[in-house]
């Protein structure tokens, strides 16, 4: 029966100009019908000598659409597309990792056209995308295999029928030329939890392209102290070894030395970055600065940008030749392996001679072209690998491999957008994108990263607040940080003492309860609203962080304490309760306020602003 359906799709689609495509280019070549998720199309519009094959197979109840393509010779693949539609009940929202696309929206498929598209590559997002409801059940979702190159994708309401149309394009931009390629797409129509889809998805495609994270220290798990934005790249040896001391002494264990280590003035910006030693008016010895560091109780990392080289590099005419992009700011080739060679060793010097425990990589996701491959001109002459993505790849696990060799527990960060399922095999530290002074996108962006980074320790972005805050609003950005490795920006040595106290309160508080926060159960609720309350729960028990006025929590089952925590702003938190219980009030400085029992049911608790209740069952 199956068979004489695919027959029938097929018969009924090839040929065809297809609905989905809203530029009216592609014509549907392949069709597949997918048990669960329908007729299933693959357009291309001039697929030249390249022969098509499409398959469907099931994978523990999802649809998954393998499309491979076969040329006779080596030829640059052709431009097509894999669409299909569902009807559109229970899809009010998609999620997407585009932090840069706001809120959830469910775009109309109008909109491909215009500017609602969503890109992944290797260094940018994840090819993931989820319909679902306020109920937070997902009927539809989509996860696409290609996790080096760049596709554009997504889910969107058909303009006249509310269907749900889903996309992926792929060879959108001039691709290497080849022989063969192939891709799976997943469609999961299963209706499970929203939270849950997203991890499926994303253990799907690392599984689908044999990816193996990258081990994770028990350091990955600390806060830590940046020197980011509390000095941006005005930063110096002895006032980072005086804050190192405070920072130490306030629980933090890990130090970040960020951009303006290697900078020579306000002037040169990137222009002379690329050779990566300190400036000896800021780090005179940078061995001993990093001991000093180390003697306060801290581990020390280092900012590099990887793809830079400028043109006041002293390096800038041995790789003149080897760049993608010339002029102030060079971007070297990868694709050349003196330049994965000179990186490597430059971080190995990082690591192994001036003794950092690891390295903040930045900027990888400008490792792209923009234009003419300047490879064209000259044949690729010099190079190893033709696709820069797979380049980067290659740099990138010979990061990792080479800096374990010289310490087993390297520190590696990456931050969001540079956060797709490949990434998880070069890092152990995944950081929002910047958003300073902004709490509530930090918090969307960590739970957007707990969803899709697998095993990394998910790092806040570095948080910073006005001097001029209460106790209690110093508090908030880390509440929202709170399901995060939380990491700090303020001048400590400037901070009011108050500040100093609240984040020594915050960090003890973090210590204590980590099983429950950063390593289990994870459960990030109503991502359309900005996540407005969330769950991590351990074996031995729960924590629920509260962030709008107007949201009801559920304390869940009567099986292990709660500690709930009142980020909203105000006093008072809405709670659903499972059974009888005791609940004890905390300020946001941890000082007792008071106890009340409550019976099973719904209640305004009076838990104090930035502050908690711990909640024991009768």
């Amino acid at each position: 029966m199956k068979s004489e359906l695919l027959c029938v799709a097929a018969a009924l689609v090839v040929g065809v100009a297809t609905a989905t495509d809203m530029d009216n280019k592609a014509r549907t070549i392949a069709g597949v019908v997918a048990p669960r998720a329908g007729v299933v199309e693959v357009t291309c519009n001039d697929p030249g000598g390249w022969k098509f094959d499409v398959k469907e197979s099931d994978d523990a109840g999802r649809d998954v659409v393998t499309v491979r393509l076969a040329s006779p010779t080596n030829a640059t693949p052709p431009r097509f597309g894999v669409f299909f539609r569902v009807p559109g009940a229970g899809v009010q929202n998609v999620w997407t990792s585009n932090f840069g696309m706001d809120g959830c929206h469910l775009w109309p498929q109008l909109w491909w056209s215009w500017h609602a598209k969503y890109r992944s590559h290797l260094a940018h997002d994840t090819p993931i995308a989820v319909g679902f409801n306020s109920q937070e059940i997902a009927p539809v979702a989509l996860a696409c295999s290609e996790a080096l190159n760049e596709i554009e994708f997504g889910l969107y309401a058909d303009d006249r029928t509310c269907e749900i149309v889903g996309r992926c394009e792929f060879f959108t931009r001039p691709a290497v030329a080849t022989n063969a390629y192939e891709v799976s797409v997943m469609l999961d129509c299963r209706g499970r939890g929203f939270a849950d889809t997203v991890r499926d998805c994303t253990e799907w495609i690392v599984r689908k392209n044999g990816f193996v994270p990258a081990p994770v220290p028990e350091a990955a798990y600390e806060p830590l102290y940046s020197t980011w934005y509390a000095y941006l790249q005005d930063v110096h040896a002895d006032e980072l070894e005086r804050e190192a001391r405070l920072a130490a002494a306030l629980g933090m264990r890990t130090m970040i030395l960020d951009d303006g280590w290697q900078k020579v003035d306000s002037r040169t910006f990137y222009s002379a970055t690329g050779d990566w030693m300190p400036v000896p008016s800021r780090f005179p010895d940078m061995k001993a600065h990093v001991a000093a560091v180390h003697r306060a109780g801290l581990k020390y990392m280092l900012w590099l940008a990887v793809p830079h080289m400028g043109n006041e590099a002293k390096n800038y005419p041995r790789f003149r030749k080897m760049l993608l992009k010339d002029g102030d700011t060079g971007i070297l080739d990868p694709r050349f392996p003196e330049v994965r060679e000179y990186l490597i060793s430059t971080y190995e010097r990082v690591i192994g001679e001036w003794g950092f425990d690891g390295v903040k990589l930045d900027f990888i996701d400008s490792f792209t072209l923009s234009g003419k491959d300047p490879a064209l001109a000259d044949d690729y002459a010099g190079r190893d690998y033709r696709s820069l993505s797979e380049a980067v790849n290659r740099l990138m696990k010979d990061v990792l491999t080479r800096l374990r060799k010289i310490n087993p527990d390297v520190l590696v960060e990456f931050r969001q957008s540079y956060m797709g399922p490949a990434i998880l095999q070069y890092g152990n530290m995944m950081r929002c994108a910047d958003c300073p002074a902004d709490p509530c996108a930090n918090r969307k962006r960590i739970c957007d990263l707990r969803l899709t980074s697998g095993p990394l320790a998910v790092h806040s972005d570095m948080l910073v607040w006005s001097r001029d805050e209460t106790p209690e609003g110093a508090a908030l950005p880390i509440l929202n940080a709170l399901f995060s490795t939380i990491q700090y920006s303020v001048i400590l040595e400037k901070a009011p003492a108050a500040h100093r106290e609240v984040i020594r309160r915050w960090i003890a508080f973090t210590r204590e309860h980590r099983d429950a926060l950063v390593k289990g159960a994870f459960r990030p609720h109503h991502p359309e609203n900005g996540y407005t309350w969330i769950e991590g729960e351990s074996a031995t028990e729960r924590v629920i962080a509260a962030y709008s006025s107007d949201v009801c929590v559920r304390t869940g089952a009567a099986d292990r304490p709660v500690i709930l925590v009142n980020a909203t702003g105000a006093t008072g938190v809405l709670v659903e309760f499972a059974a009888p219980a005791t609940v004890a009030y905390r300020d946001t400085l941890g000082a007792p306020v008071g106890a009340v029992a409550v019976a099973k049911g719904l209640y305004r608790l009076p838990v104090p602003s930035s502050g908690t209740a711990t909640i024991s069952w009768r």
